[in-house]
C-alpha cells in the first residue's frame, strides 16, 4: 500500500498521541496508585457517595436485568483508563458491572501472555460477582487478544459477546507498526498482516464458540490498515460487522478516538443489551 507523506503524518500523530495519553496517565499518578495498577491490584479510591458506580468494584453485583459483568480491554501501548474514560463511564451508566485490566506492558508484550492474563482477570471477575459469563469490549488490540482467549485458553464457556472497537483482527499492512515499533513491541510485529499469529488466529473459524462478535470500525483508521480488517466472518446471527460512517456519513474519528465515540459506543452498548451481536439494522446516534 502506498503510503502518502500526509497519511504517514497522521498515522505518526495518532500513534505520538495514544503513547502520549498512556505516559500522562502514568505520570499523574500517585506512586502509590501507579504501584498498585502495576501489580493489577484494585485501587482504592474517595468516593463521596458509595452509591454510586465505579470502575473495578469488586463488591458490584450484577443486577437481573444485566447480569453479565463487561471487561474493557484496552490497546496496545494503552492502560486501562486512557481513550477509554467514555465508554467506561457510558456502561457504568447503563448498569453493568465494568471492570478493566492493564496487562502486557501497555500491551506491547507477547500476545499470547497477555491473552492468559485476561484470562486469570476473567476468572477472579466471576469469582467476585458470581456471574456465569463476562463480556468483553475491547479497543485495537484489546477487541482482538480476547479471540486468542477464546480459541486456545478456555475462555468460549466464559463469554457472552466480544465488541471489537477498531479490532486488529486480521492485522495491519502499515509499515510503522511493522517495523520500527515492532522492534520494541512484540505484540506490533504479531499484529502484522500476514504475520503467524495473525493467520495461525484466523485459520478456521474465525468466531468460535457460543459468543456474540460485534465489530466497529471507521473508515478514518490510520492504524489498522485497511479498516475492514477488523471485520469477521460468520452468521449474521452471530456476528455484526459495522461501519460507523454507514450510518453517520459525516463522522471523521480515526483510531484513538473511536473507544469515546457516541456512535461506536451505542454499538456497544446495543450488543451488550440482547441476545446476539449489535444489530446492524438499528438506526444509532451520531457525534
Amino acid at each position: 500500500m502506498h503510503t502518502t507523506p500526509k497519511r504517514m503524518s497522521r498515522l505518526v500523530t495518532a500513534l505520538a498521541l495514544s503513547c502520549a495519553a498512556a505516559l500522562v496517565a502514568a505520570t499523574t499518578a500517585t506512586p502509590a496508585v501507579a504501584t498498585a495498577a502495576a501489580a493489577g491490584t484494585p485501587v482504592a479510591t474517595a468516593v463521596a457517595d458509595p452509591t454510586v458506580p465505579t470502575l473495578n468494584d469488586w463488591d458490584c453485583r450484577p443486577s437481573a436485568a444485566h447480569p453479565t459483568p463487561v471487561i474493557v480491554v484496552h490497546g496496545t501501548m494503552g492502560d486501562s483508563v486512557s481513550l477509554l474514560e467514555n465508554l467506561e463511564a457510558a456502561l457504568l451508566d447503563g448498569g453493568y458491572c465494568v471492570f478493566a485490566l492493564d496487562y502486557g506492558n501497555r500491551g506491547t508484550g507477547p500476545i499470547e501472555d497477555s491473552a492468559a492474563e485476561l484470562s486469570t482477570y476473567v476468572d477472579r471477575v466471576l469469582a467476585a460477582t458470581h456471574a456465569k459469563k463476562v463480556s468483553f469490549v475491547g479497543h485495537s488490540q484489546g477487541g482482538m487478544m480476547p479471540r486468542y482467549y477464546l480459541k486456545y485458553l478456555g475462555g468460549q464457556d466464559k463469554v457472552d459477546d466480544l465488541v471489537g472497537l477498531a479490532p486488529s483482527n486480521h492485522g495491519t499492512y502499515h509499515w510503522l507498526l511493522l517495523g520500527i515499533a515492532g522492534i520494541v513491541c512484540p505484540a506490533c510485529a504479531q499484529q502484522g498482516a500476514g504475520s503467524p499469529f495473525i493467520t495461525d488466529l484466523n485459520w478456521g473459524d474465525e468466531t468460535p464458540g457460543d459468543v456474540s462478535y460485534t465489530n466497529v470500525i471507521t473508515q478514518y483508521d490510520e492504524v489498522v490498515v485497511p479498516a475492514n480488517s477488523g471485520y469477521l466472518s460468520g452468521f449474521p446471527d452471530q456476528v455484526s460487522n459495522l461501519k460507523i460512517q454507514s450510518y453517520c456519513p459525516f463522522t471523521v474519528v480515526e483510531h484513538i478516538g473511536i473507544p469515546g465515540d457516541q456512535t461506536a459506543i451505542a454499538m456497544a452498548l446495543d450488543a451488550l443489551s440482547h441476545p446476539g451481536p449489535a444489530q446492524a439494522w438499528r438506526s444509532y446516534p451520531c457525534s
